[in-house]
């Protein structure tokens, strides 16, 4: 092979498939699409019944709209692709294709993890400073740190984007993953992709670590605030108000660190490729499917906010 043809820049980029049996592939579809159809209605249901609720407009729940729009776009931009390429034999994305994925991806799960914290700022401030909440929490505030959120989001996921797709991809066009995943890429890049390394490890790791470190420290400030409470019905009404979010913060962060943190032999496996893409999975698609029910059924609020939209929608339609 000449000089010119090794670099030789890919044009599009080829999914491995997780399986060569149709009869698999078929169930995988069927339970991707499912899967998909489940966390749209979820999703925007949540929106909507926020929306529809007045008892709902409360910064609480403005950022828990938003969290459900993200992960509504956030599986659309995986589990659209992926339901394509399990009924198609080629299963390609372009190469511009690939760097929207990948830009979306990226912007949208740091966004989350953004989200994540400021929610987390907000039960701190609703428990340990409520005199002070309509000040700190104010609707100015909660535009800016919702529209924080999503710039440093976006502006985190074009720092890596620019910097991958600028690279060579000449070793392969085959991508061992469910979406166009950076750590993919870079493993059939030609470049020197050092400085991609040492992007991932000194801007995505601080951005993961700074979004957990400020959950973690709310969350220690309420909790020694709900310690000081003297009523067991105080401390269980506080304590109900947090434990959804912290199951949520908990299932999201620790399949981030799963999926990019953990150790990964130089040149992977079948079982290592397999559970990559099982996690990618459960990250995209299943944990946007989780959180409206995590938030719904563990919140007062929200059932009776459902009941009363179920009511008045009953009403009409009997009359």
């Amino acid at each position: 092979m000449t000089e010119e043809n090794s670099t030789t820049k890919v044009k599009d980029f080829v999914f491995v498939s997780f399986t060569n049996k149709p009869v698999v592939t078929i169930t995988l579809f069927f339970v991707f699409l499912i899967s998909y159809v489940a966390t749209l209605v979820g999703n925007i249901g949540m929106i909507a019944l926020i929306r529809a609720s007045p008892q709902l407009h409360t910064p609480m729940y403005f950022f828990l709209g938003n969290l459900s729009f993200i992960d509504s776009v956030f599986s659309s931009v995986v589990a659209c692709k992926s339901l394509v390429n399990l009924l198609e034999d080629k299963r390609s994305i372009s190469f511009i294709g690939c760097a929207m994925q990948m830009y979306f991806v990226i912007g949208l799960g740091s966004a989350e993890c953004f989200l994540l914290a400021a929610m987390a700022y907000d039960r701190y401030v609703a428990i340990c400073k409520p005199l002070l909440y309509p000040v700190l929490m104010s609707a100015r505030s909660c535009i800016l740190l919702m529209a924080g959120s999503y710039l440093l989001g976006f502006l985190h996921s074009l720092l890596h984007t620019v910097f991958t797709f600028r690279l060579s991809f000449c070793q392969s066009n085959q991508i061992n993953h469910v979406y166009c995943d950076i750590t993919a890429l870079l493993s059939l890049s030609c470049s020197d992709t050092r400085l991609n390394e040492l992007l991932i490890f000194y801007v995505a790791g601080p951005v993961e670590a700074t979004t957990m470190l400020s959950v973690f420290l709310s969350y220690m400030y309420i909790l020694a605030n709900i310690v000081r409470i003297s009523s067991a019905s105080g401390r269980l009404k506080a304590f109900s108000t947090c434990s959804s979010h912290l199951i949520a913060v908990t299932i999201f962060h620790g399949a981030i660190l799963i999926l990019h943190f953990r150790p990964k032999s130089s040149n992977g496996s079948p079982i290592q490729d397999m559970s990559d893409k099982i996690l990618a999975v459960f990250y995209t698609i299943i944990i946007p499917l989780l959180n409206p029910l995590i938030y719904s059924l563990r919140n007062k609020e929200v059932k009776d906010a459902f009941s009363n939209i179920w009511r008045r929608v009953w009403v009409k339609m009997i009359r």
